[in-house]
């Protein structure tokens, strides 16, 4: 719903129209949402972080320090992803500035969100006892942001 609210409006729709998405190919787009995203990014780093990572850290330290140190480190793992940030999106060159500040801040602004979307991922498996919760809800939030931001270069390009 928060996506789709966002789209609807035209300040934050700028938001979803990035570069990386816009150009691919329908049957590119269909590749990534069902089988790059799920397979190679969203299992990866949640077994990785909320399943070896926090299981590790919550057996030695409690499951306070597990959501800790998984959520920075899950923030600081998208250090590099997030680096054309403001070269691809508009919107966020427009927040962030362009040059090597508007990178600094939007690399800063990308490994805070993640390691807050970590800590949400982290109380979900905690809660389940199951690493499917943070994992569905991993994967509906890459693959449904993928496929909004290649639908919005479509039709409001």
């Amino acid at each position: 719903m928060v996506y789709l609210m966002a789209l609807a409006l035209p300040f934050t729709r700028e938001a979803f129209q990035d570069e990386r998405a816009a150009g691919l190919p329908p049957g590119e787009l269909v590749y990534r949402v069902l089988v790059r995203v799920p397979l190679g990014t969203v299992l990866l780093e949640e077994v990785a972080f909320r399943g070896v990572l926090w299981a590790m850290v919550r057996r030695r330290w409690g499951h306070v320090w597990a959501t800790v140190s998984s959520s920075v480190l899950f923030g600081l793992w998208h250090v590099q992803p997030s680096r054309g940030l403001t070269r691809a999106n508009a919107a966020a060159q427009a927040v962030f500035g362009a040059g090597q500040v508007g990178v600094a801040l939007s690399v800063a602004a990308a490994v805070v969100g993640t390691a807050l979307a970590g800590a949400v991922f982290c109380e979900l498996r905690r809660r389940s006892g199951s690493l499917i919760p943070p994992v569905a809800l991993h994967c509906a939030l890459n693959s449904l942001g993928y496929a909004l931001a290649w639908a919005a270069s479509r039709r409001w390009a």
